[in-house]
């Protein structure tokens, strides 16, 4: 198997969005696609790959997953917003993003949640994640490396893409039902946040 510490430096895991890199003023779209593009230009998967475009935050804005822009000026709320919404797209459909941050998005607008307090814990956890990412990768690649030896790199590199793979759909799957979940609660007028 190939490096690991390799691989994992390749994923630029450090890339992020901090609350002290957004301006302190409202910045138009161009201006929050370039602060996307530059703060995760590392991620992509490919050169010419988009991190954010004019018609991703247009229809963001459309099918109402943050609260509506004043002047076509967005805020650093709105900024924290749409970095949620880009961390969870790659997961979940959009509705259930929607979904996910309508109470967010609610409270946030009528000033009720401190959204940059909360996105310091979501960054927090970030954190964590990235720690126990690189611990959970290493053990998988040892037990990959355990089953298969020497005998075939190739093979060895399929069965950790298909157990890497695996993982993540478990993780996606928990999303979704917690997502499904958080629903049946709003509807019910049992969410406690």
């Amino acid at each position: 198997m190939e490096n690991i510490d390799k691989l994992i430096g390749q994923l630029a895991l450090d890339s992020q969005i901090h609350t002290s890199d957004i301006p302190k003023i409202d910045l138009y779209v161009d201006q929050v696609i370039q602060l996307f593009e530059t703060s995760f230009h590392d991620t992509k998967r490919f050169s010419d790959d988009k991190i954010l475009t004019k018609t991703m935050i247009n229809n963001y804005a459309k099918g109402k997953l943050f609260y509506p822009v004043q002047h076509k000026k967005y805020t650093p709320d709105h900024i924290m917003l749409i970095n949620l919404i880009y961390q969870m797209k790659s997961t979940l459909s959009i509705n259930d993003v929607k979904k996910v941050l309508e109470k967010v998005n609610e409270k946030a607008q009528m000033q009720e949640l401190d959204l940059s307090a909360f996105y310091e814990t979501y960054l927090a956890l970030q954190q964590d994640n990235q720690v126990a990412f690189r611990e959970e990768v290493e053990r998988q690649a040892k037990a990959v490396e355990n089953t298969q030896g020497e005998a075939d790199e190739e093979l060895s590199k399929v069965l950790f893409i298909a157990s890497l793979v695996h993982k993540s759909n478990l993780y996606r799957r928990a999303a979704e039902k917690l997502a499904d979940e958080l629903v049946r609660e709003q509807a019910d007028g049992k969410s406690t946040y």
